[in-house]
């Protein structure tokens, strides 16, 4: 299996989205991770569910989880509003590793490689042609396990 046979169209987002947008397509879809391109539309960033949460639970709480029993259920429910007026750039940490990239004719075990080393749960797949760099789309990690799975039960 070649990373171009796994790829499949997943959800993008730019490095200037509107972060409440992203927040509710990473919900609405389930995803657990939006690959975020930049303005040439090259592979950006991996912006994990996780990360979007982190943005939204207010700094003191992270510090010290307690504090989280003290906040009534009413203010809560608006911790999404801190995305308001901000972008999907905002939301990446500074720390952001670029994202996991392979080419289309990576094979299964690179692209795990990658997916491990990144701990991402999304690979971007990139095929480099004579027009340049070109998104073939996205390999995510339940689905290389799916395919890994059926391989070895054959």
């Amino acid at each position: 299996m070649r990373a171009r046979d796994l790829t499949e169209e997943y959800e993008t987002v730019s490095l200037d989205s509107d972060a409440l947008a992203a927040a509710r397509l990473m919900a609405e879809q389930r995803l657990p991770a939006l690959l975020v391109l930049d303005g040439a539309g090259a592979p950006k960033a991996i912006l994990p569910a996780s990360q979007m949460i982190k943005v939204v639970v207010p700094g003191y709480v992270i510090e010290d989880p307690t504090l989280a029993a003290v906040i009534d259920e009413h203010h809560a429910d608006r911790l999404c509003s801190a995305l308001k007026g901000r972008t999907v750039r905002d939301c990446l940490s500074t720390t952001t590793p670029p994202p996991a990239i392979a080419a289309g004719d990576h094979t299964a075990l690179e692209v795990a490689a990658l997916m491990a080393q990144a701990r991402s749960p999304l690979v971007a797949v990139m095929d480099t042609g004579t027009a340049g760099a070109q998104l073939l789309g996205v390999i995510t990690a339940s689905h290389l396990l799916e395919r890994l799975l059926a391989a070895s039960a054959a």
